[in-house]
């Protein structure tokens, strides 16, 4: 891999310094045992834990929720425009409430902690954000912060060490230890990292070749379960940051009308990482590329239907394989983005830190 700023822009270069704000992200825990132990704490005694955030910060608690149903532990997802506006109801003294946001100041979120300073009975609020110099880790009850420093383009960093936080979070609401929590955090953190330098070797040249495969198509589509549905939504996102119209589903809930789209002028990006659906979703992905698509399929080990093309990521924890499976579909649009005339990563109408609803 390149070494840091020999890239041809910042988008670039922020992809490419993923591995390292996982490492930071999750060694940051170590210095913020503390409110690791304030967690853990609210967790016991909460009867029900929400999550929320907007965009990326949305899409990065997938793998928790997740991680948490499958530990027996009921949790909620609801993004903070619904919380905000139709659900805050549910916020009351027994819930433990962790609320993801890069800035720390994006409308929804700075509009849902201020009414909640004015409630009677409020939850326990925990932040995770980029720095802690911000309107919502001013307000949480208990402050995370993620360590990223600096990030201009689309979330890459911050949805990495986002989602390594997250996972140390879920350990320790589903009941496990601090320590435990901690260690298993940087040992998963870790081997994402180095999971996502291979990746990386050349990335210019894996980005040629996806958009050669993938590009010009008039339906994008990005296609994830379970936890994998943090690299789908945020993939798909991600790309239309870049200026390509692409939509992520479900992978069950697009046989439900959807796959109506499928054929050759359409690319399809299927996210089988997960061990209880993978032959689920590569039976999908051998429908669409009978059906004329073009199919990226990504899987740990690399198995994909003939006439896919193959991404391996690895066997990974997890909580943070969305971290390692979401590098292509950021290359892909990566590369989309400069061949259509666009500054790869720029905004030109929305913007990175939202402050309007």
């Amino acid at each position: 891999m390149k070494s840091l700023g020999n890239f041809p822009d910042p988008f670039l270069g922020e992809i490419a310094s993923q591995s390292e704000a996982l490492r930071r992200a999750a060694t940051a825990l170590l210095e913020q045992r503390s409110a690791l132990e304030g967690i853990r704490e609210a967790g016991i005694t909460a009867r029900t834990v929400v999550f929320t955030g907007m965009g990326s910060s949305y899409d990065a608690c997938y793998p928790a929720v997740n991680d948490l149903a499958g530990r027996g532990v009921p949790s909620l997802l609801v993004d903070t425009a619904e919380l905000l506006h139709f659900r805050r109801p549910i916020l009351g003294p027994e819930t433990l409430l962790i609320i993801l946001s890069q800035s720390g100041e994006s409308a929804e979120i700075v509009k849902l902690v201020g009414e909640l300073s004015k409630q009677r009975g409020r939850p326990t609020v925990v932040s995770i954000t980029n720095g802690l110099e911000n309107d919502l880790a001013k307000r949480a009850d208990i402050r995370l912060d993620t360590r990223v420093g600096k990030e201009t383009g689309p979330s890459t960093m911050t949805f990495a060490a986002a989602m390594a936080q997250l996972s140390g979070i879920a350990r320790l609401v589903a009941g496990d230890g601090v320590d435990t929590a901690i260690d298993r955090t940087r040992t998963a953190a870790e081997g994402a990292a180095q999971a996502v330098e291979r990746l990386l070797d050349d990335p210019e040249a894996s980005a040629a070749e996806l958009a050669e495969f993938l590009g010009g198509k008039g339906v994008t589509v990005v296609l994830g379960r379970g936890p994998a549905r943090a690299a789908a939504e945020m993939g798909a996102l991600t790309l239309k940051e870049c200026g390509v119209m692409a939509e992520s589903f479900e992978s069950g809930a697009f046989r439900h009308g959807p796959m109506e789209l499928a054929g050759p002028q359409m690319a399809a990006v299927v996210l089988a990482t997960e061990p209880e659906t993978r032959r689920l979703d590569l039976g999908l992905a051998a429908d669409l590329v009978e059906a004329g698509a073009a199919v990226l399929v990504i899987t740990p080990d690399g198995e994909s239907p003939k006439g896919a093309h193959a991404v391996a990521t690895g066997y990974q924890d997890r909580a943070l394989m969305s971290t390692v499976a979401i590098v292509p579909v950021q290359l892909l649009a990566w590369k989309l983005a400069a061949a259509s005339g666009r500054a790869p990563g720029v905004y030109t109408r929305a913007s990175k830190v939202t402050t309007r609803e």
